[in-house]
């Protein structure tokens, strides 16, 4: 009974160890790390809000998570493999989770958030200050020192949520290249691409469930439970509404500290997928026997090199990649590839906002629907298509450039797709209804409002009856106001000239049905062209896998995230937020007459950078791209078949670049190669 007992554990122990479940565990790990970076990037644009800072102060918190993950990435992505990979990741899991608590602390460490408004509670229910009065005091009088005002209402608490960023990226750093090479090192090469579809797959549908998520709590005002909703002046299609950004965190939290559970029970080595298939169980047992003896001097030896310090192969491996100019000419892609669509994905729900006139939470609840889910299916298919048809390295070369390059020349048709700016009386607009230059000083006081002596810098916009909008209900001329809340009407408002009774209600005006068939179409080529791109995205990963040489693979993989990172994660979202910054047309006034957050940009300008610099970058990127593809045309193997299942070191280059990949080739794997043409 001892024995059967003995051979039941054994059993499940074997069959826990299976690189399967490996990658089931890696795939929820991948899950929840882009869980928890979707919830950053839908939740920026709340973040911006509740702190009152600038889109370029958003975008360098945002790519401090990429500060994070620098820190340890080249030390993890080749010291990681001589440690326990598994567990490793496992660490990394509950670092994210640490990371993602410290994010939400603000919330409970500052006081309320209180948005730009002229009406308070007060006044919403007895009193017209905030209505056309004549001999009002035109400026803000502060009843404490102005610095000190400054300091207590533009609060630092954002530094909170960058440390715990940081502290995000510092954990998310071991799970890709440990888990990537984990999965080469045991997983057979034919399966390779397909597992890494599934991985992929699930990185995406992280952003699936975060977005909706992020959806869901922009709905919801950020000091739910502590303040009567129904005080509120202001409703989640309002520039100044924010969401319970941090109940999201709180989630990703715990998730990310639940999934880091079965990495700590699984082996720190597999073997080889697909090895007992080919032998029996005879020599398979003489294999097993052979290879534990050898594990062991392998251990030995680099036992006593680690000793000394440095392991002797880590110069020579950095070496032999910086010579692979296939491996750094698909770094500089990826940089500038990696640039734009960072740029593009971290402003993309500010951009669905100020264009088309959308809530942050229907723009997270699109960008979802229409970017996310087609790209999630391009990779399962493209990682099926891999395996299905057993793709060459040539063929998924020229596979990934010429889709990406299909999706590129279509990313065109989203500059046809715009929309006029919100027609605001004396931003974008006369207060006859005539559009003005966006160049030209603003004049929000006009003969209607003059005797009004109205504040010109607060931003509490209501919608007339004509169609277009005033930045108050004092600048609109409104005299009398009928209910509370956002049920709140005005009425006898001199500037509003229509057939109707010159009335207005708060916020801005909706946008014409034009623009909403604008709006769909735009979301149409965006999920068309998000599949086209994440179909050629698996062949052209595995083109960088195989350019690598197996022990080259873990630290190939680390430096390409290094890069990717440093000359793209960090930067892209801060210079192209200071641009984005440089189109606002009105700023938000915080209660010492400090600026805040911008209200309102110029949408054209908006326009032709958020889509612009991105177009330049990618299309600056496709150059290297093509002399990936003439470089791969030198490849030349064993019977001419330049298989995905053939290892990296039987490629064969022509001249120089024959010299630099066989730089330290190693022995071992030359032996293994032989073991398994034997066998």
């Amino acid at each position: 009974m001892g024995e059967t007992e003995k051979s039941v554990a054994t059993h499940g122990v074997r069959c826990f160890s299976k690189i399967k479940m490996f990658l089931v565990a890696l795939t929820w790990a991948y899950l929840s790390k882009a869980l928890s970076g979707a919830c950053m990037g839908s939740m920026l644009t709340q973040i911006e809000r509740e702190f009152d800072i600038p889109a370029s102060l958003v975008g360098f918190i945002s790519g401090s998570f990429e500060i994070g993950n620098l820190l340890l990435i080249i030390f993890v992505s080749y010291f990681g493999t001589k440690l326990h990979r598994p567990i490793m990741i496992g660490v990394g899991c509950v670092t994210m989770g640490l990371g993602c608590f410290i994010i939400s602390l603000p919330h409970f460490l500052m006081g309320r958030y209180e948005y730009e408004t002229m009406i308070t509670p007060a006044s919403n229910l007895s009193s017209n200050s905030f209505l056309c009065m004549e001999n009002r005091t035109q400026t803000l009088k502060p009843t404490q020192d102005p610095a000190d005002c400054v300091k207590k209402i533009k609060s630092f608490m954002w530094i909170y949520v960058m440390v715990g960023n940081i502290i995000r990226g510092i954990g998310e750093t071991p799970i890709m290249p440990l888990g990537i090479s984990y999965i080469e090192d045991f997983a057979k090469s034919e399966n390779s691409p397909l597992y890494i579809g599934i991985i992929e797959m699930g990185k995406m549908f992280g952003p699936v469930t975060g977005l909706l998520l992020g959806s869901f709590f922009a709905r919801i005002y950020v000091d739910i439970g502590s303040v009567d909703t129904d005080d509120l002046t202001i409703t989640p299609t309002d520039t100044r509404w924010v969401g319970a950004w941090w109940i999201g965190f709180l989630i990703c939290a715990g998730l990310n500290i639940l999934i880091s559970i079965p990495f700590f029970f699984l082996p720190k080595t597999l073997p080889k997928e697909g090895l007992k298939d080919n032998v029996d169980e005879t020599k398979k047992n003489k294999v097993v026997d052979e290879t534990k003896n050898n594990k062991v001097e392998k251990y030995r030896e680099k036992s006593t090199e680690e000793k000394h310090g440095i392991p002797k192969d880590f110069l020579p491996f950095i070496r032999s990649l910086f010579c692979n100019k296939i491996y750094m000419l698909f770094i500089l892609t990826s940089v500038l590839q990696v640039n734009a669509f960072t740029n593009m994905f971290i402003f993309f729900p500010k951009y669905l906002e100020q264009h088309y006139g959308k809530s942050t939470a229907d723009a997270v609840f699109l960008i979802g629907f229409y970017t996310i889910l087609p790209i999630c299916v391009g990779y399962l298919v493209g990682g099926f298509f891999m395996k299905k048809f057993k793709v060459t390295v040539k063929k998924a070369a020229h596979i990934a450039f010429c889709l990406c390059m299909t999706e590129y020349l279509l990313y065109f048709c989203n500059f046809m797709m715009t929309c006029d700016n919100f027609p605001v009386a004396g931003l974008t607009t006369s207060y006859e209804g005539v559009p003005q230059p966006l160049d030209v000083e603003n004049m929000v006081i006009a003969d209607c409002n003059t005797r009004c002596s109205c504040l010109t810098k607060t931003w509490d916009p209501v919608c007339g009856d004509n169609g277009l909008a005033y930045m108050s209900a004092c600048l609109a001329g409104c005299e009398k106001s009928v209910g509370t809340g956002i049920n709140m009407v005005f009425h006898n408002c001199s500037c509003i000239r229509s057939s109707g009774n010159s009335s207005a209600v708060l916020g801005l005006c909706k946008k014409g049905r034009d623009c909403a068939n604008r709006l769909q179409y735009y979301l149409i080529m965006s999920a068309i062209n998000s599949f086209i791109f994440s179909l050629g995205t698996i062949p052209g990963y595995m083109v960088l896998l195989r350019c690598i040489k197996s022990e080259e693979k873990s630290l190939g993989i680390g430096l390409h995230t290094f890069f990717t990172r440093i000359f793209a994660g960090i930067p892209a979202p801060v210079y192209l937020g200071a641009l984005i910054d440089k189109t606002c047309l009105h700023w938000g006034t915080l209660k010492c007459g400090e600026p805040g957050a911008c209200r309102m940009y110029d949408v054209n300008s908006f326009r032709r950078i958020y889509l612009g610099v991105p177009a330049a970058l990618r299309g600056s990127s496709y150059l290297p791209a093509f002399f990936i593809l003439m470089l791969v045309r030198k490849l030349q193997l064993p019977g001419d078949v330049a298989s995905l299942e053939t290892e990296p070191e039987e490629m064969k280059l022509t001249g120089k670049e024959s010299e630099c990949m066989d730089v330290n080739r190693s022995p071992e794997l030359e032996s293994d190669r032989e073991l398994k043409t034997k066998l």
